[in-house]
């Protein structure tokens, strides 16, 4: 019998703008032999023609084309984009709210209490008595008999306030000497925070709004003052002294000047809603509260890595409570790191 076989080859890929061979199966059937109705014996055939095997291949020429964008290229295009869009609304809300910030609370007359410009003089008086009374240290050191300077009286709700504002304003410190987008901020972040440590959010907004410009080349490390050493080196210290601080100002706006005649807890609160209805700086510090508890989870979630690895999960939870994640962070930061 005559054997006919078709041997493939072995594929070659198709590469971009080449031509190949392909070896594809066409159907393609061998070509039929025609014999004579007379019986052939194998062994009068040639050995040649025992087995003949025929070799079928066809050229196909591939034309690649360009090859497009995948699907992961336009997905991470994509979210570039969208990355870069809502960085940029973000500043637009921030660069608002500061806008929004000094003119409601500094220089127009209706929000409650006198504008800057009209200030009154009992607001001035009270406003150098709270500052005396800077984290309760003349009240305490007269509670115990020291009388260097005889600290105000004042009501204790309202230093209570004052207090918690500017003890959570400290802790601020060594998380923005640790932020990981703080090279971008130009100016002097000394400057900033002591500035904060007095107008609170007046500066720390635009602080907000500058660090997420573009990184450029020129946002390089820049070595840290005396100050950022200080405070980032020190910030568990910092974490302890403000948490606690702040944890005072609660129990002393409840509890504190007992001896005086200041009323139990609910002529207390009665006082606080009539304070901040009354009074500007009582107003703008509730103000500073909520846009504290924004900023607060907003630069931790940014700076996890700066803390200890086994507490980062803890920390990620806890920066949504106020102060508390604060303390937390200053606590767990990974010092090493920051050295």
């Amino acid at each position: 019998m005559i054997t006919t076989s078709v041997a493939a080859a072995t594929p070659l890929p198709c590469f971009k703008n080449h031509s190949i061979l392909s070896t594809k199966s066409f159907n393609s059937k061998p070509p039929r032999r025609h014999f004579d109705n007379a019986t052939i014996s194998s062994q009068s055939l040639p050995p040649v023609q025992k087995q003949r095997t025929v070799h079928l291949t066809r050229t196909v020429v591939c034309h690649a084309a360009r090859r497009k964008p995948t699907v992961a290229a336009d997905a991470s295009k994509a979210s570039a984009e969208g990355n870069d869009n809502v960085r940029r609304v973000l500043q637009i809300v921030l660069w608002a709210a500061e806008a929004v910030y000094i003119l409601w609370l500094f220089l127009l007359p209706y929000a409650p209490g006198d504008p800057v410009w009209a200030i009154s003089s009992e607001t001035v008086n009270s406003l150098v008595g709270l500052s005396l009374n800077f984290f309760f240290v003349l009240p305490l050191m007269n509670a115990v008999g020291i009388r260097l300077i005889d600290a105000p009286v004042l009501h204790p709700m309202s230093e209570g306030l004052f207090n918690f504002v500017i003890g959570w304003t400290f802790m601020f410190a060594p998380l923005l000497f640790t932020d990981c987008k703080r090279d971008r901020y130009k100016g002097s972040l000394d400057v900033l925070w002591g500035f904060q440590m007095f107008l609170t959010n007046t500066f720390l907004i635009p602080y907000m709004a500058i660090r997420l410009n573009e990184a450029g080349s020129e946002d390089t490390p820049r070595d840290r003052s005396q100050l950022a050493s200080v405070m980032t080196s020190g910030a568990p210290i910092v974490g302890l002294i403000g948490g606690a601080i702040c944890l005072l100002s609660m129990l002393w706006a409840l509890y504190g000047r007992m001896d005086g005649d200041f009323g139990g807890i609910t002529e207390r609160w009665e006082f606080l809603v009539s304070y901040l209805g009354s009074e500007r700086l009582a107003y703008a510090f509730i103000w500073d509260i909520f846009l504290y508890i924004i900023f607060q989870a907003w630069l931790i979630g940014d700076n996890l890595q700066n803390v200890q690895l086994s507490k980062v999960g803890t920390v990620n939870y806890l920066r949504f409570v106020p102060v508390v994640g604060l303390t937390a962070y200053l606590l767990f930061l990974n010092l090493d790191e920051e050295q």
